[in-house]
């Protein structure tokens, strides 16, 4: 699968990821679990791939960005 998130792209869906995740930490409860759903935004972020936009045909990524990769 070819890189199609660029690179402001990656940083929001990191920034997004890591805040999802911290309320794992900061929920009461069983509640605190939907923090977990932080792990696609990060997964996505960090490996420069997202199976929605490959579905959509969506490229956010620079030819900068892809020769990069």
């Amino acid at each position: 699968m070819k890189a199609n998130v660029g690179s402001l792209d990656r940083i929001v869906r990191i920034a997004i990821g890591i805040a999802l995740l911290a309320l794992v930490f900061i929920l009461p409860g069983s509640t605190r679990w939907w923090g977990l759903i932080g792990l696609l935004p990060l997964a996505s972020g960090l490996f420069s791939i997202c199976p929605a936009y490959a579905l959509f045909g969506i490229n956010t990524c620079s030819l900068k960005d892809r020769a990069g990769r």
